[in-house]
């Protein structure tokens, strides 16, 4: 097995339905440029509150992945 390089870059994803979806959402869409995505970590969780209720979810991701 060759060695490997890794490389994390951060991204914010974003959800009115949750945390889960948020985080979903954020390694979907870096996974249409970035290649060889290995893993993410959670890195702080913020919202929007309307009316007393959360409105919106906003999750920072790092993103890890393999350099080619």
């Amino acid at each position: 097995m060759p060695n490997h390089t890794y490389k994390k870059m951060e991204i914010v994803g974003s959800s009115t339905i949750g945390i889960d979806d948020a985080i979903n959402n954020a390694v979907a869409r870096a996974s249409k440029s970035v290649h060889n995505i290995r893993w993410f970590e959670m890195e702080e969780v913020r919202g929007h509150v309307d009316k007393g209720k959360v409105a919106h979810w906003q999750v920072t991701v790092k993103i890890g992945f393999t350099l080619d």
